[in-house]
């Protein structure tokens, strides 16, 4: 198969894990799988995930690197490192129970009130502070074409998939969330106290 054919082949492929990732984030979940509906949600997505990045090897992978100066491979390899480190250190104000649909299933009246709004730690600086950890992982690693590849349709994901989050959290928590997004910029710390 040639690049393009190639290329094309596995944007498909990333554009059926947004779409399902998207789909899936709603409620419709939770009329097959009940109080574990997230814990299934989040499942899904790690096989769903784990097979388009085998699509994309398999496509794409064992092409040649682009050859970049290796200072400028030492900074990527620092940005992508530099990521990893924030998206481990971002989880910490995260409700990990939560997030995994496992304090749905252990205590579901805990877990049927929503969560308060987070504006403290890192969503202070910016709305989407995983989102943004994750921009720096997947493109410190752009270095060849399934890297590169996976940069943009993973970033153009985060970027329509912050926008749909976004709505859902304008609904659940009205002008308080209005205010936030008004104040607080969605992925790269430039204004208010990260300025």
């Amino acid at each position: 198969m040639d690049a393009w054919g190639a290329h094309l082949l596995y944007a498909l492929a990333c554009a059926s894990f947004g779409a399902g990732h998207s789909l899936f984030a709603g409620s419709g979940l939770r009329r097959l799988f009940g109080r574990a509906d997230r814990l299934a949600f989040n499942l899904i997505a790690v096989v769903h995930l784990l097979a388009v990045l085998a699509v994309g090897v398999v496509l794409l992978g064992g092409r040649p690197d682009f050859g970049l100066p290796s200072a400028v491979a030492a900074v990527m390899t620092g940005v992508s490192l530099l990521g990893a480190v924030l998206l481990l250190w971002f989880l910490r104000w995260y409700d990990l129970g939560r997030f995994s649909g496992l304090t749905q299933l252990r205590a579901p009246a805990v877990a049927a009130e929503p969560e308060p709004l987070s504006t403290t730690g890192p969503h202070a600086w910016v709305r989407h502070p995983l989102y943004a950890a994750g921009f720096l992982l997947l493109w410190g690693r752009a270095v060849d074409p399934l890297h590169l590849a996976t940069a943009v349709w993973a970033s153009l994901y985060l970027v329509v998939g912050a926008r749909i989050e976004e709505r859902r959290l304008l609904a659940l928590y009205g002008e308080a969330y209005a205010a936030y997004r008004r104040r607080v910029p969605a992925f790269v710390p430039w204004r208010g106290r990260a300025a």
